[in-house]
């Protein structure tokens, strides 16, 4: 794989510079970019993992920690991945973003890009939104299940304008969760709510649209508010537990629905492993196009690289 990167301003960081992917498809190469995945610190990566995976009932393939999703990530042909950082407390998010930052700052030489951590209940949320969008963070992630907050509520809400107004991506993990059944703070009905109400301008839903509740989500991919929105394939269409997973055929039919345009690739590492996620996407059928365009076309035009 040939890529070439257009430097535009070399007084920026490597986190700030503005890229060009070119891809050469007349030798079969495209960028690929796993839009969902977690690590953790290595001296907390053995409890968080086995705590998440003990609670959801689910097989980790990975340990959590970064050496090896980019040991992984070389495996499976991916160029970059996207690390999803989450503050299940206000007080966690000087934090991590500290650490985000010092991960983004290697970029272009581990390929990961971490999104920054924040908390509706964060009294100072602009002042965190203005510091990550000055340090060029591409994004935050909001986890509702695990912050205790439902994404429709005043909290969220007033959030999500203010980094949406920056210019910031807003990946929601969407629909139930499966180390805590029955909670609906992200649920497809609630997100539907918030979409209407703030119509953010660079949103991602996780587990296309809602993980277990896929009908649901099929329901709503057709309505207006829906048509900007990206979904991610995430922990959907391989089985994580007896609970719940989108059968495939389902899956390719959200897809055509929605827009091969509008979704993107995502493993949600360390919870499923990589080379096998990309090799399922192609397997789907879809166009050379279609499944460029989801494997890393898509993410490159959103992540602006």
């Amino acid at each position: 794989m040939v890529i070439i990167y257009v430097v535009t301003d070399m007084r920026l960081s490597p986190t700030q510079q503005q890229m060009t992917a070119v891809y050469p498809h007349s030798q079969g190469g495209f960028m690929i970019i796993d839009f969902h995945t977690h690590t953790f610190p290595d001296e907390l990566a053995d409890r968080a993992v086995g705590t998440l995976a003990h609670s959801g009932g689910i097989h980790n393939y990975l340990d959590g920690r970064v050496h090896s999703l980019t040991d992984s990530m070389k495996k499976a042909g991916i160029d970059y991945s996207v690390l999803l950082p989450v503050a299940t407390k206000p007080n966690q998010c000087d934090t991590i973003n500290t650490l985000a930052l010092k991960t983004n700052e290697t970029s272009e030489t581990t390929g990961l890009i971490s999104f920054g951590a924040i908390h509706p209940a964060c009294e100072n949320f602009r002042e965190i939104l203005n510091w990550l969008s000055n340090n060029g963070f591409k994004g935050i992630k909001l986890h509702p299940v695990f912050q205790k907050t439902n994404i429709d509520d005043m909290q969220s809400l007033r959030l999500m304008e203010y980094a949406s107004s920056l210019g910031l991506i807003i990946l929601i993990h969407a629909g139930f969760d499966v180390s805590f059944p029955g909670c609906d703070e992200s649920s497809v009905d609630r997100l539907a709510t918030m979409i209407q109400e703030v119509k953010p301008e660079k949103l991602v839903l996780a587990h296309m649209g809602g993980w277990g509740q896929w009908n649901d989500v099929s329901s709503i991919l057709e309505e207006d508010y829906m048509k900007n929105v990206y979904l991610d394939t995430s922990s959907c269409i391989k089985k994580l537990n007896h609970n719940a997973n989108l059968p495939i055929e389902k899956f390719k039919k959200m897809v055509l629905t929605h827009g091969a345009d509008r979704i993107l690739f995502g493993s949600d590492s360390p919870w499923d492993d990589q080379k096998d996620a990309v090799e399922l996407i192609k397997e789907c059928g879809f166009s050379e196009k279609d499944t460029d365009a989801i494997l890393g076309k898509n993410a490159v035009t959103l992540l602006n690289l």
